[in-house]
C-alpha cells in the first residue's frame, strides 16, 4: 500500500510541466495576491471551536493575541503594551496598546478581551489551569485586563501567548460570548488579514485581505507570532487541494506560490526545479497519535488498551508519512515532544523490537477481547492522516481485531469524535492525529493528555490530573521533569492514546517569495522577491 501510494505521488507529479494543473477560479490572482495551498480544508473557521491546525492558522491571521510566541517558544507583549505585577504576583494588570481596532471599525476593549479569555479557557488546557487559579479577571477600563489571582501563576503571559493548539485569539465580545462549543456566527477579528466571507468556497478555496487598519506592534524582531507584523501582499488565497501531487505541479507550474505541506516522496522532483525553494519551518516537527475511545468496548478496557501497545511499531507509521529517511522522522517517541525540557525515555522499551503479533492476540484474548467492532475514523482528504490511518488499519486487523476502516474527509471526522455513542450508532472507537510538537511541550497544554474527559476519547485519570498541577506549581527544572516522567509511566499503564512517532515536514514555495518565518505558516512579512 505504501509502495504504490509513492509511485502514483511521483507519477503525478511528473506529469505536472505537462500540462496537470490546479483548479481555476473566475477571479484573476493580482500581482499581490500571494496564492497558497493549505494542508487541509479549513472545515471550520473559529479557531476556539477546532482544534485543527488550520483553523489555528487561520486563526492568526484574522485575529490577534495578547502576547506573541517567537521561533525560540518565547513570549513578549503583542496586542498589550506591558503589564503590571502587584500583590506578590496575584495581581496582573494587562494594558492594550492604543489605536487597536475591529475589523467592522469598532475599537477593541478590555472587556472583549476578558470575554475572549474565558471562552478560549473552556476549550484550552493551560486556560483552563490559569482560570482555576484566578479568582477575578475583569475590565476596569477600557484599556486594562486585571487578574486577581488566588496564587501566583507566573505561565500567565505563557498561557495567554502560546500558539499551539488552541491560541488565545482575541474577538469581540458579542461573538467571544458565543458557546465555545458552537461556532462563531461571524469571523471578525482586529489581525493582519481580513476573511472575505463571500469568496469561500467550502472545500476549495478562503480569501483573505489585508487589513488596512492593523497597526503593526513597533520596535522588536518579527518572528513567528510575536514582533511586528507587516502585511506586504493585499490578498491571500487559499486554494484546497487533496491531491498533493497536483499541488506540488501547480507550484511547478506558477500557478500556486507555496505548498504548506509537500510529500517526502516529491522533494527530489520539486529539488530538481530551480525556482522552488524547500525548508522545514519548525524544528519540533509533528507528533503524531492513535487516539482511543475510553467510552465504548473495547478500549473502555484498559487491559485491552495496553495489551495492544505490543502492536504499535511506530517506524511503520513514520515511514509511512515521511519516507525511509532518518532525518525526518524520530522513534521511539513517549507521551512528550522528542527534544524539548520534559520528553523522556521512561516506558520506551515497549516500542523497540519486533512485533509479535501472535503474542498480541493472545495478550488481548487474555484481556478479555471479545472481538468487538473497531471502528477507525481515518482523513481521506489528508496528506499524513491518511497514511497514519492506513497503517494502523493494517496493524488491528493483524492484531486479529475486527476493524472497520471509515475513510472520510477530515471535516467529517472532526464531527463524528464527538459523538459518544456505540458503534452501532454511528460512534467511533479510533482515530489518527498529527500534533505539532509544540502541542506536547508540557502537561499544562498537552490537550490529548488531560486526564479530565474534556477531549474526544474521553480519557480520566485522576493521577494525571494530580501531577499536571504539581507540575504548574514545580519549584525547578528538574522536578518539572521528573514529574513529567511519573505522567509517563502511568500513561502507558492508563494509555490515554498511543503515541506513533514524530516527523519532520516540509514546505516548499516558489523562490519569488522571501520573508517566509518558522514556526508554522504565517503571512505577514511575506513579500514578492
Amino acid at each position: 500500500m505504501l509502495m504504490h501510494r509513492r509511485s502514483l505521488l511521483r507519477a503525478a507529479a511528473a506529469t505536472s510541466l505537462a500540462g496537470l494543473s490546479a483548479p481555476r477560479f473566475a477571479r484573476a490572482a493580482s500581482a499581490t495576491t500571494l496564492r497558497f495551498i493549505p494542508v487541509i480544508d479549513l472545515a471550520f473557521v473559529d479557531p476556539i471551536y477546532s482544534t485543527a491546525q488550520v483553523s489555528r492558522n487561520h486563526g492568526f491571521m484574522v485575529f490577534d493575541t495578547l502576547y506573541g510566541m517567537n521561533s525560540k517558544l518565547e513570549v513578549s507583549p503583542q496586542m498589550v503594551e506591558g503589564h503590571r505585577v502587584e500583590d506578590d504576583g496575584k495581581r496582573w494588570d494587562l494594558t492594550l496598546r492604543e489605536g487597536l481596532t475591529w475589523h467592522d471599525g469598532e475599537k477593541v476593549l478590555a472587556r472583549d478581551c476578558v470575554a475572549s479569555i474565558k471562552r478560549w479557557a473552556k476549550r484550552d488546557p493551560f486556560g483552563d489551569a490559569l482560570m482555576a487559579a484566578t479568582d477575578e479577571l475583569s475590565a476596569p477600563d477600557d484599556r486594562t485586563i486585571r487578574f486577581r489571582l488566588k496564587r501566583p501563576f507566573p505561565f500567565l503571559p505563557m498561557a495567554l501567548g502560546k500558539a499551539a493548539v488552541p491560541a488565545c485569539f482575541m474577538m469581540p465580545e458579542r461573538l467571544a460570548n458565543t458557546d465555545p462549543f458552537k461556532v462563531i456566527p461571524e469571523v471578525i477579528g482586529s489581525g493582519p488579514f481580513r476573511f472575505v466571507a463571500n469568496e469561500r468556497i467550502p472545500g476549495a478555496r478562503n480569501v483573505y485581505e489585508r487589513f488596512a487598519g492593523y497597526k503593526p506592534r513597533e520596535g522588536g524582531v518579527s518572528d513567528w507570532t510575536a514582533g511586528p507584523k507587516v502585511v506586504h501582499y493585499d490578498r491571500v488565497e487559499w486554494t484546497t487541494m487533496p491531491d498533493a501531487a497536483t499541488g506540488a505541479a501547480s507550484l511547478q507550474s506558477g500557478e500556486q506560490d507555496w505548498q504548506e505541506t509537500t510529500p517526502h516522496d516529491l522533494l527530489p522532483l520539486l529539488r530538481r526545479t530551480g525556482n522552488i525553494k524547500i525548508d522545514v519551518l519548525d524544528p519540533l516537527g509533528f507528533t503524531c497519535l492513535l487516539r482511543i475511545n475510553h467510552l465504548q468496548p473495547p478500549f473502555n478496557n484498559p487491559a485491552i488498551r495496553r495489551a495492544l501497545l505490543g502492536a504499535i511499531d511506530q517506524s511503520d507509521f513514520m515511514s509511512a508519512v515521511a519516507g525511509d529517511d532518518p532525518a525526518f522522522q524520530h522513534t521511539p517517541i513517549g507521551f512528550f515532544c522528542p527534544g524539548t525540557p520534559m520528553a523522556s525515555d521512561v516506558g520506551l522499551d515497549v516500542f523497540k523490537g519486533p512485533r509479535d503479533y501472535d503474542k498480541v492476540r493472545r495478550d488481548l484474548a487474555a484481556a478479555g477481547y471479545k472481538g468487538e467492532k473497531v471502528v477507525v475514523l481515518v482523513p481521506a482528504d489528508s496528506l499524513a492522516q491518511k497514511p497514519l490511518g492506513d497503517v494502523a488499519f493494517g496493524m488491528m486487523q493483524q492484531a486479529g481485531m475486527n476493524v472497520e476502516y471509515v475513510g472520510i474527509d477530515f471535516g467529517s471526522v472532526l464531527t463524528r469524535r464527538n459523538r459518544k455513542t456505540p458503534v452501532e450508532e454511528g460512534g467511533w472507537s479510533a482515530f489518527v492525529a498529527n500534533w505539532q510538537g509544540m502541542d506536547w511541550l508540557n502537561p499544562a497544554g498537552h490537550l490529548t493528555l488531560r486526564g479530565n474527559a474534556s477531549y474526544p476519547g474521553w480519557s480520566s485519570s485522576e493521577r494525571t490530573e494530580a501531577l499536571r498541577d504539581r507540575w504548574l506549581s514545580a519549584a525547578s527544572l528538574e522536578e518539572q521533569q521528573q514529574i513529567c516522567a511519573e505522567i509517563q509511566r502511568i500513561s502507558f499503564e492508563e494509555v490515554p492514546y498511543y503515541p506513533l512517532g514524530q516527523y519532520k515536514q516540509p514546505t516548499a514555495y516558489r523562490s519569488a517569495i522571501t520573508g517566509i518565518g518558522k514556526g508554522t505558516a504565517t503571512f505577514w512579512n511575506v513579500r514578492p522577491a
